[in-house]
């Protein structure tokens, strides 16, 4: 599954109820506080985890994928983005420096953002896993939403936990 097709996908799943999509289905292995640890089973036979914080209209998803790829969703039931655009936006964790999102994916109800390979998303799921807010922003630092981050240090953990089950039951010689 292409990474355009898997984000369509995953925007899609956050839109309707799992039952009513072929495409995916999650299951919770992971609760505490505000987050929600999942994994979820693509049609095409690949995985991916989630760690999730939900204020049911609006979320912020990080996924992890086998080969340790990160992507962050932003999701809001008030955005109507249609397809194909992109923004460029930031993210900061408390009073931590902000992060630049450049040319984060636009879809629907979602924001869609792949992080740097390597130490930039270890750092990035560092800082969430001791932070205490998130805030999104515009490019220039005008607030756009924020999530409470409580309990995202034990959810970093699982999430960690879950990829790297799915690194060792991943069977593909050639990564």
């Amino acid at each position: 599954m292409s990474k355009r097709a898997r984000a369509a996908s995953l925007a899609l799943w956050c839109l309707a109820p799992q039952s009513a999509l072929a495409e995916s289905t999650a299951e919770i292995i992971f609760q505490h506080k505000h987050w929600e640890v999942e994994i979820v089973a693509f049609d095409d036979g690949t995985f991916a985890c989630l760690a999730e914080v939900d204020a049911e209209t609006d979320s912020f998803t990080i996924w992890l994928y086998a080969d340790y790829e990160v992507s962050l969703q932003f999701f809001s039931t008030s955005w109507e983005f249609g397809e194909g655009d992109t923004a460029d936006l930031q993210v900061q964790i408390g009073n931590r420096e902000p992060w630049s999102l450049t040319a984060a994916d636009l879809y629907q109800n979602s924001i869609l953002f792949t992080l740097p390979e390597g130490d930039p998303a270890i750092r990035f799921l560092t800082e969430v896993s001791q932070g205490s807010r998130l805030y999104l922003g515009t490019a220039a630092g005008e607030p756009v939403m924020n999530y409470s981050l409580a309990g995202s240090s034990a959810s970093m953990a699982a999430l960690g936990e879950c990829g790297e089950t799915l690194r060792q039951t991943d069977r593909n010689p050639f990564d």
